[in-house]
C-alpha cells in the first residue's frame, strides 16, 4: 500500500483529493494537515467522506508527513517550496498541486507570484506533470508540479497541432472559462453567490498567473516561443473549465485525424467525432478532458473546445494520475468514476 499524506486537506482541491484516494485500491491514508482543523475529524468537516475516511486533521508541525511514501501539497503557492525540501530529503516522494515548481525561470516565477523563491534548487528537478507529455519523466520524479487547471484544458487543446507544426505559433489564442472552485475555498466577494450567479465576466486580461506557464509549456511542444493571448473568466458553475482555443492554419494535414492518432492511447483524453460541441456537464467529477476541432467554415483559423473539470483533470485528478505513475500502479487506478449527469 501507499502511504499518502495530504498538506492542506481543507480547499476544494484537499477534500477532491481524499474523494479520489479514499476509494484507490492501493492507497492507505495516513495523514491530511490543517492548523485551522487540528483535531477535528474529517468527516466532520466533509460529511460526504462519512465512512470513507476515519482520520482527524493533525498540525503540520506534528503530522506524520515524513512517514509517508508521497505527499501531496493542495495549498496556496509559497508553501510547498518551503516544505518539499525537507520530505524529499527523507526519502518522500512530493507533488505539489501549486505553482511553486511549474515555471522554471526562478525570477520569472518570483515576478508572477510576488515572493522570492525559497528553493529555488529544486525547480531544476522539479518534473511537470502533464501525463500526456512527460509520463516517462513522471515514473522517475522525486518531485511533481501538477499543471494548473487552464494550462491543462489549453496544452491538450492545442499540443497535436504545435508538435505537428501545422499552425501559426505566434497568434495562439485562448478563451477560456472556469468555475468558480477554480479560485479555492476561500471568502472573497466576487465568489459570494449572490455576485458570482447570474453573472459572467473577464479577469485578468492584462496577466493571468497562468500565462507564463502555460507559453512556457506551448513554447517547449512548439520548439519555439509562442505567442499567446489568454483571456480567462469567470462563469456561474462550481466545477467546470471550457477552454477555445483558435489556431490559424500554416499547413494543410487532417486535423481530425491528426488528434485522434495523438491522443489514441491517452486513457483520460476523449477526441469526440467532427462537429461536436463538448460540454463542461461531460466530465463533471471525472478526470477526462473532451475536445473537439472545429474548422468554421472551411477557412483558414481552426476552432478547437477543450472541456475538463478544473478539480479533477486540472488538479486532483491529474495528481493522483502522477501518483499512479510514480509509484508502478496502473494509471487509471482510482480514477474510473463516470461523469456525474445532471
Amino acid at each position: 500500500m501507499i502511504k499518502v499524506g495530504i498538506v492542506g486537506g481543507t480547499g476544494y482541491t484537499g477534500v477532491e483529493l481524499l474523494r479520489l484516494l479514499a476509494q484507490h485500491p492501493e492507497v492507505e491514508l495516513r495523514a491530511i494537515t490543517s492548523r485551522g482543523e487540528a483535531g477535528t475529524a474529517v468527516a466532520d468537516v466533509f460529511p460526504n467522506l462519512r465512512g470513507r475516511v476515519s482520520l482527524k486533521f493533525t498540525d503540520p508541525a506534528k503530522s506524520s508527513l515524513p512517514d509517508c511514501d508521497v505527499v501531496f501539497f493542495a495549498t496556496p503557492s509559497g508553501i510547498a517550496m518551503q516544505q518539499a525540501p525537507a520530505l524529499i530529503e527523507a526519502g518522500v516522494r512530493v507533488i505539489d498541486l501549486a505553482a511553486d515548481f511549474r515555471i522554471r525561470d526562478v525570477a520569472l516565477w518570483e515576478k508572477w507570484y510576488g515572493m522570492p523563491h525559497a528553493s529555488p534548487a529544486l525547480v531544476a528537478e522539479a518534473v511537470y506533470g502533464l501525463p500526456e507529455v512527460n509520463r516517462d519523466k513522471i515514473r522517475g520524479a522525486h518531485l511533481v508540479a501538477n499543471p494548473g487547471c487552464y494550462p491543462t484544458a489549453v496544452q491538450l487543446g492545442l499540443l497535436p497541432l504545435l508538435e505537428a507544426g501545422c499552425v501559426d505559433t505566434a497568434h495562439l489564442i485562448a478563451d477560456a472559462k472556469s468555475g468558480v472552485s477554480g479560485a479555492g475555498r476561500k471568502t472573497e466577494t466576487q465568489l459570494l453567490f449572490a455576485e458570482a450567479s447570474d453573472n459572467f465576466k473577464a479577469y485578468g486580461v492584462a496577466g493571468h498567473r497562468h500565462l507564463p506557464e502555460i507559453r512556457q509549456e506551448l513554447s517547449m511542444h512548439a520548439g519555439q516561443d509562442v505567442g499567446l493571448t489568454f483571456v480567462p473568466h469567470l462563469t456561474p458553475l462550481v466545477r467546470g473549465m471550457h477552454a477555445t482555443l483558435y489556431a490559424r492554419v500554416t499547413r494543410e494535414v487532417d486535423f481530425q485525424a491528426l488528434f485522434e492518432q495523438r491522443y489514441a492511447d491517452e486513457p483520460f483524453v476523449d477526441v469526440l467525432p467532427p462537429g461536436s460541441h463538448p460540454e463542461t456537464r461531460s466530465v463533471r467529477a471525472a478526470n477526462t478532458c473532451r475536445i473537439a476541432v472545429h474548422r468554421p467554415q472551411g477557412g483558414d483559423t481552426l476552432v478547437i473546445l477543450s472541456v475538463i473539470d478544473n478539480l479533477v483533470k486540472g488538479a486532483a485528478g491529474q495528481a493522483v494520475q502522477n501518483m499512479n505513475l510514480m509509484f508502478g500502479c496502473d494509471e487509471c487506478a482510482g480514477l474510473s468514476q463516470i461523469p456525474v449527469s445532471p
